[in-house]
Formats: structure tokens, C-alpha cells, sequence
């Protein structure tokens, strides 16, 4: 392909709005533009990245047996009404009627469709386990799309679904699935994490992500830095420290009323009375669909709602509106406490460890102190509340400790159960005739999330360095004065032969300067650089330069043609 022919919009500046790497550079690169919020239009270098993660992310579903198919985008309320998520779902999903006033929404998955067709076409155990997988785009109208292609409402997305008639069948799916997987992240040269993950809105009993380590990430995730062990911040296992005992107070500390006069916060009561934030309990008011409940957590720590929402096993889970709290206890915030309130009371497991601490009493501008757990509390379930800390014991092998990075989340698989075919009966007859709900597992990646993450860990103040197997063209022919006849003709043959040989190339022919050539070539990130000038070109040599550590050297030409695919190897 001629640099000429291709629609190749180079900018000198980000955009405005432009907050991470992958967004500016991008946008800069000419591969992505803006059509409104969070939807963006994919241009020639763009989409051929985009179209290389999703060759990788199609060999390696149909290595695992994934059959490829293309469902609707637009799909009709029922399905959505008959597994439960027409309102639970919430504002992401956009709803819209058609002429004949039936409604309809832009899906942002396909559970409820994918589970339609197999209800209808599969019958018999001899007929699963079934695989289905398709790259399609999806929309979910995100409060505040932002990150360019990285967290847009409008994306491209791999989303799969499996299908079986018992649970060791499906985590073997699973595992070969959390193996190819990895296959495509390292595949695309990501340094990636698989960690533990909540399932979310999409539902089911367990589920990985697949997170990219990157500044930018707006995820934290916690990994261990002995063993393999790593999880979504939101997940991490928390281990009490070793060594961790109870308070030496008395077995029966008395219950008493301290006057607290303006002191909220942990921080403001631990200095007023001069203790250490670990023996004061914080009562953190949420609600969900059954109203208020409150959760425990030790003063230097911080309530983990997902954990929480976990414990209780409810649909959602929400923090109170200070209104709320008002209205429903009466007591004004910073000075709530377990002592007598009559709501469900979840405690985090360190706090049922302590001999006895300090909670709000109920009342303004006073505390509890000498508050102990089985004598003054009616706990309803105690667990692992809080949310990890770096440096905090692994709970998975006695010498390591949590190291907390940001993360991408580029991909996601789930167990989801039978939460979708037993709402919509799709069952199958076992070799006894019996009617039995499939086990259904679902998988999704990221296409531009991937695309952009590689950005986001690949890239330099020049711009993007891509890896070879992400990259628009992996190599660029760069003439220094493409009018100069001897220089055209030789990088026209030049280019013609890396073409047999296979290699993927672009030719500069622009009639530019060679600063401004070499600066668009190193903004997009192509892997190699040929750049042919007249007095190397006289000695019979050729200049090549490695985008990823702009090393330069010369090589002979036409020996060249014969080294560019082992160079390219290493790369």
C-alpha cells in the first residue's frame, strides 16, 4: 500500500479532550475520530489493528472448539423481560420502541438471545456441549463514556456462550477458555493479569477478568508478589495480618457513653480520645431492595460494598442518602452505631476478633466506648467485608504479600449457571428422558479495549510502538526524496518484494520532508523503518530502524529483501 493512497489524517496536537495515551495518540495516528460522545468512527490504520486482534481472538475460539456466528443487535424486550433484566439492567441499556410501538433495546450483550436459539434448535444431551462465539458491535449508554475506544458506548466486543449438561463439563470449558485467553493476550504482546472478578450485572457463580497492568487502568488489582494469586481489588481476600490479636481489655468492659462534641470522622474521634484508628468500628449505612442494612469495618479500614453485597446475597446494593438515614433512624451522620439499631448488621471478620472498641451511639456528639461483639451486638452475618491494602498478607501462601496496580479489564469470563436457561427453559433431555436446565459459561473480550490497551503499555513520547503482531503494517519504506529517480525505483522494487515474501508493507511516497515522514512513522508506530537515502543507496546499503528502541544500522541491499523476515521475528 502507497502512504499516498490511504487515509491517513496525522495531527500535530491531541485533542482537547484527550485524557490517556491511547485516546491522544490514536486520534494523532489518524486510526480513530470522534462521531459524538463515546461513539467513534474507525479509519484505515485502525481498523486494520482492530481486524488483527480479532484474527488472533478467532484462531484461538476455534482451537477450543467455538463456532462462529452474527446475532441481531437490535433485540426485543421480551427476552430481556423473561430473564429478569428489562429493569434491573438500568440506564446503560438503551431502550426504543419501533412504528408499531413494541419495544426494543441496542444490546450490550446477548445472553438472552444466544439462550433463545439454543432453546429452540438443541433438544438432546447428545447434542452439547455447544460453543457459540461472534464479533459483533455492542452499545451501553455509559453515564460517562471516556478513554476514546477504550471506554466508549458504542464498541466491538467477542462475546461467547457454552452450553452444557453438567458442572465438570463446564469448568473444563472454562479453563480451555481462561487458557486461550491468555493465548490472545500474549499473543498481542500485553503483560496482562487473570484475576478474580465479580460477575456483575451479567450474573452467575464465578468469574475471571483478564486485566492489562497500566497507569491509565481504572480498575485496581491486587496480585500477589510470591504466588500466583490475583484478584480485582473488589474481590481480593483479605487475611488478618499474623500475629494479630485482641485488645488486651477486660473480658467485660463496661459500655460507656462518651460526650464527642464535633467529632465525626475516624480520624477526629481516634485523636479525641487518643486511640489508634484499629480499635474504633465504623457503621457504614447502604441499602438495597429490603431497605437499610448496616456493614462493620475497623477504623483503618475501608467497607468493600461488592463483598458485602456478596455476604448478604442481595440483587443491589447501594450506599444510604444522608436524606434516607434521617428519615428512617433519626440520627445524624457520623454518629450511627451498632449498639441497639434495629437493621440487619453485616461485620467484617477483623472486627469480631476485637475485645472491645469504639462506635457511634446513636446520638448527636457522643460515642460508645468498651462496645464488645457478643455482649452489645446483634450481628446478622459476619465475613470478609473490608477492601484489601498494598502490603496486606496473600490469603493464598504464608510469605507473600498484595501488590495493588491499575488494570484494564480487556476481557471477562464467567460461570453464569443456570441463572439464563432456567428463566427462559432452555433444558435438555438426559440419556434418562428427564428435562434438565443447561449450564450455560460466557466469555467476552474487548476488540478496541485490547487495541487501546496495547497503546496505553506501548508507547513513548514519539508516540506508539506497537507489537509486530498488532501493528497496521509492520514495516515502512521511507525514501528520503522520493522524486530522485534511482531512490523511487529502488524503493518500488524494494516494496514489491517484501510484498512476496509476505511481509506486510508501506510505502512513503509522499513528496514530504523526510523529518516530517519519519515523525508520522514514528506516531503510528509501524515496527521497522527502511529508509533509503542516496549516498547509502550508493554503497549499497539501506538504513533500518527499529521503532521500539530507535536503534539504527545499515544492512545490505538487495540482501535486505532476504533479512526483513528474520529481523522481523525478534521484534
Amino acid at each position: 500500500m502507497y502512504f499516498s493512497k490511504l487515509l491517513i489524517p496525522t495531527l500535530k496536537e491531541s485533542p482537547a479532550d484527550a485524557e490517556v495515551a491511547s485516546h491522544k495518540l490514536m486520534v494523532r495516528a489518524g486510526m480513530i475520530r470522534q462521531l459524538a460522545a463515546g461513539i467513534y468512527s474507525i479509519l484505515p490504520l485502525g481498523l486494520r489493528v482492530l481486524k488483527k486482534v480479532e484474527a488472533i481472538i478467532r484462531e484461538e475460539m476455534n482451537q477450543v472448539g467455538g463456532q462462529e456466528v452474527f446475532l441481531p443487535s437490535i433485540q426485543p424486550a421480551e427476552l430481556w423481560q423473561e430473564s429478569k433484566r428489562w429493569d434491573f439492567y438500568g440506564k446503560e441499556l438503551l431502550r426504543f420502541k419501533d412504528r408499531h410501538n413494541r419495544e426494543f433495546c441496542y444490546g450490550p450483550t446477548h445472553e438472552e438471545v444466544i439462550t433463545d436459539i439454543i432453546r429452540k434448535d438443541v433438544k438432546s444431551y447428545r447434542q452439547l456441549p455447544v460453543i457459540l462465539y461472534q464479533i459483533q458491535t455492542k452499545f451501553r449508554d455509559e453515564v460517562r463514556p471516556r478513554f476514546g475506544i477504550m471506554r466508549g458506548r458504542e464498541f466491538m466486543m467477542k462475546d461467547a456462550y457454552s452450553f452444557h449438561t453438567d458442572e465438570a463439563d463446564t469448568q473444563k470449558t472454562y479453563a480451555e477458555m481462561a487458557q486461550a485467553y491468555a493465548n490472545v493476550f500474549t499473543r498481542c504482546g500485553l503483560e496482562f493479569k487473570q484475576v478474580q472478578a465479580d460477575s456483575g450485572t451479567i450474573g452467575g457463580s464465578f468469574s475471571h477478568e483478564f486485566a492489562v497492568l497500566a497507569d491509565s487502568g481504572e480498575d485496581e488489582i491486587a496480585f500477589c508478589n510470591s504466588c500466583n494469586y490475583a484478584s480485582n481489588i473488589e474481590m481480593a481476600e483479605s487475611k488478618p495480618k499474623a500475629g494479630y490479636e485482641r485488645f488486651p481489655d477486660p473480658p467485660q468492659a463496661e459500655l460507656k457513653e462518651i460526650h464527642t462534641p464535633g467529632k465525626k470522622s475516624v480520624e477526629e474521634v481516634a485523636e479525641f480520645l487518643k486511640l489508634p484508628r484499629d480499635q474504633i468500628v465504623k457503621t457504614i449505612l447502604l441499602e438495597n431492595e429490603n431497605g437499610l442494612v448496616a456493614g462493620l469495618v475497623r477504623g483503618d479500614h475501608e467497607i468493600n460494598p461488592i463483598k458485602m453485597k456478596n455476604l448478604i446475597g442481595c440483587e443491589w446494593l447501594l450506599p444510604a442518602a444522608e436524606k434516607t438515614i434521617n428519615e428512617k433512624l433519626g440520627v445524624p451522620c457520623g454518629y450511627i452505631g451498632p449498639v441497639n439499631l434495629d437493621i440487619p448488621i453485616y461485620a467484617d471478620q477483623e472486627v469480631t476478633t476485637l475485645g472491645s472498641f469504639v462506635t457511634g451511639a446513636n446520638k448527636a456528639d457522643t460515642h460508645f466506648t468498651g462496645v464488645q461483639v457478643e455482649r452489645d451486638l446483634k450481628i446478622n452475618k459476619s465475613g470478609d467485608l473490608r477492601l484489601i491494602l498494598a502490603d496486606d498478607p496473600c490469603p493464598r501462601c504464608d510469605e507473600g504479600k498484595y501488590q495493588v496496580k491499575r488494570g484494564i479489564e480487556v476481557g471477562h469470563i464467567f460461570i453464569l449457571g443456570t441463572k439464563y436457561s432456567e428463566a427462559m427453559k432452555a433444558v435438555y433431555l438426559d440419556n434418562n428422558g428427564k428435562e434438565s436446565p443447561m449450564i450455560m459459561g460466557c466469555y467476552g473480550i474487548g476488540v478496541g479495549r485490547t487495541a487501546a490497551a496495547s497503546v496505553e503499555q506501548n508507547h513513548d513520547e514519539k508516540g506508539i510502538v506497537w507489537p509486530r503482531n498488532l501493528a497496521p503494517f509492520e514495516v515502512i519504506i521511507i525514501p528520503v526524496n522520493f522524486k530522485n529517480d534511482d531512490l523511487k525505483n529502488t524503493c518500488e522494487s524494494l516494496y514489491t518484494q517484501l510484498k512476496k515474501e509476505g511481509v506486510e508493507v508501506i510505502l512513503d511516497d509522499r513528496q514530504d520532508r523526510l523529518g516530517g515522514k519519519l515523525k508520522d512513522a514514528d506516531l503510528i508506530g509501524f515496527p521497522l523503518q527502511i529508509i533509503v537515502g542516496p549516498k547509502n543507496l550508493e554503497e549499497g546499503k539501506v538504513e533500518i530502524k527499529i521503532r521500539k528502541t530507535q536503534e539504527s544500522q545499515l544492512h545490505p541491499y538487495p540482501q535486505i529483501v532476504n533479512d526483513i523476515p528474520n529481523i522481523l521475528k525478534d521484534l
